[in-house]
């Protein structure tokens, strides 16, 4: 047992005394300072801190990487003992105050309050990053969460646990939770994180699946290193040591392999844009023939220049150093002898089936506020129905949080509609343009009404034909399955 971990019952009675949890940070330090704490400003958030007592005093030190006085940090986090503390890494003396030698930040995973345990970021102390950094809460480990289902599971992976904020979250859903790292200092965090909630997490160290190569999970979650980069590590978090988006390309190859029978992986994952090639056949290469169901959605395309550029400043690399711009040189060079156009980043869900593999690739670019988790078995349901249904003789109703929306625009002899679309309300807000017969269509679905076939047929006749066309019949149905599988509209 680390001396980090033997610290953490003193630790959590110290941060449970204090209220240092998510709610009060947003009450003590006001919505402007709080919004300007997460762009990385820590001004406003000290200023509103100094007079906020104790968790003042721990928000100062976790959160924005103060040295304060002694005493004051003693106040705060007692029954901690300083030196036990500074022994263990948690602080650190700086003459004659006290620092945090590592991160501590209070976030809700859905499950409550939950604090990490991480490395100090750049951002908190401005300093190139060490090989064996262990990362903090970010946006993208907050993304996944997000996007992770949170139905209750049997078993759940978390493969490459870094700070141990996924399982974390998988505690609150999971019966048993394993995590892995191959970066000992990373289990070592992770143990301590879950040793202040007081979560039993199996924690293994060993390289990508090695750990549980044996084994069967009904849910697995994975944050790897997906960089697409040089094929070399200089930053375990994010460096897979494989060329390209090889790691990507390893993880989504390997996880259906450590599925059960029915089971489901949420992953984040990074892929090159080739010239000349779709990026969903590329993505799509990497699954099995046989055995997974797979959604992929891109999140976001990046060019290869701001991509290079973002993550040598997340790293604490500065533009104008001379190592860190022969780097950018190499990495650079390196996209433009395999054609790669630009870099796709995204979630991919995959589920264990019986049967041959089905794949859908997508973009979803705009924004949405409600978690993509839930959404993702949803689709899944959705595709089952629609694997096996007649479509023709179903019956179906409108979405609830579906909307029509027309656009006009005033020409020489009026208005003219430009466009139809129907949109949801909820959910990651898919929306479709849509034809005026789809309209007409849309407008008589009730789920006791009339099946598709026989909307088809009165749509027909109020067009002057005795019987729908094999084409408008066709035509309805693919845009039927469309629209059930976005959620738009529902199967009866």
């Amino acid at each position: 047992m680390s001396a980090l971990v033997e610290l953490a019952a003193d630790l959590r009675i110290a941060l449970l005394r204090t209220g240092y949890h998510p709610d009060a940070l947003l009450e003590v330090l006001g919505t402007d300072a709080h919004a300007a704490l997460g762009r990385s400003e820590p001004v406003p958030a000290r200023r509103a801190a100094r007079t906020a007592g104790e968790i003042g005093t721990l928000i100062r030190l976790f959160l924005l990487g103060d040295a304060l006085p002694e005493d004051e940090v003693a106040a705060a986090l007692h029954p901690v003992e300083i030196d036990r503390a500074v022994a263990a890494g948690l602080l650190e003396r700086a003459g004659d105050r006290i620092r945090p030698g590592l991160a501590l930040r209070p976030v809700d995973t859905g499950g409550g309050t939950r604090w990490i345990v991480s490395d100090l970021d750049d951002n908190v102390r401005r300093r190139a990053l060490p090989a064996d950094h262990v990362l903090g809460v970010g946006h993208a480990s907050l993304s996944l969460l997000r996007a992770t289902p949170t139905s209750p599971a049997g078993t759940v992976l978390d493969l490459g646990t870094g700070c141990g904020i996924q399982a974390v979250h998988a505690a609150s859903y999971g019966d048993k939770v394993t995590a892995t790292d191959v970066l000992p200092r990373a289990i070592m965090l992770a143990e301590a994180t879950a040793a202040i909630n007081e979560l039993d997490i199996e924690f293994l160290t060993g390289s990508w699946f090695d750990p549980v190569a044996d084994r069967r999970f009904d849910r697995i979650v994975a944050n790897p290193p997906f960089v697409v980069g040089l094929g070399r590590v200089t930053h375990t978090y994010r460096d897979s040591g494989l060329a390209l988006d090889g790691a990507s390309r390893l993880v989504i190859e390997r996880v259906p392999g450590l599925l059960a029978p029915g089971g489901f992986a949420t992953l984040l994952a990074s892929w090159a844009h080739i010239e000349g090639e779709d990026w969903r056949s590329r993505v799509s290469s990497w699954l099995p023939d046989y055995g997974v169901q797979a959604w992929i959605l891109q999140r976001d395309v990046a060019d290869p220049a701001l991509y290079v550029g973002t993550w040598q400043r997340d790293s604490g690399q500065d533009p104008r150093d001379e190592d860190t711009q022969r780097q950018a040189e190499e990495w650079l060079d390196t996209f433009a002898e395999a054609n790669v156009e630009g870099i796709g980043f995204g979630f991919v869900y995959l589920r264990n089936i019986d049967g041959p593999t089905e794949v859908l690739a997508e973009d979803l670019f705009h924004e949405f506020s409600d978690a993509l988790g839930d959404e993702a078995v949803r689709h899944f349901d959705r595709t089952d129905w629609l694997r096996t249904a007649d479509l023709p003789a179903s019956r179906f109703s409108v979405a609830a949080a579906a909307a029509l929306e027309r656009v006009y625009q005033a020409g020489d002899e009026g208005w003219e509609q430009l466009v139809a679309r129907i949109h949801r309300g909820d959910g990651p807000r898919w929306q479709h343009e849509i034809d005026d017969e789809t309209a007409s269509l849309l407008a008589g679905m009730r789920a006791d009404g009339l099946a598709l076939e026989e909307l088809v047929a009165l749509l027909a006749f109020a067009s002057g034909d005795d019987e729908p066309t094999p084409e408008l019949m066709a035509a309805a149905t693919d845009s039927v399955r469309a629209l059930v599988l976005h959620g738009l509209i529902d199967p009866a």
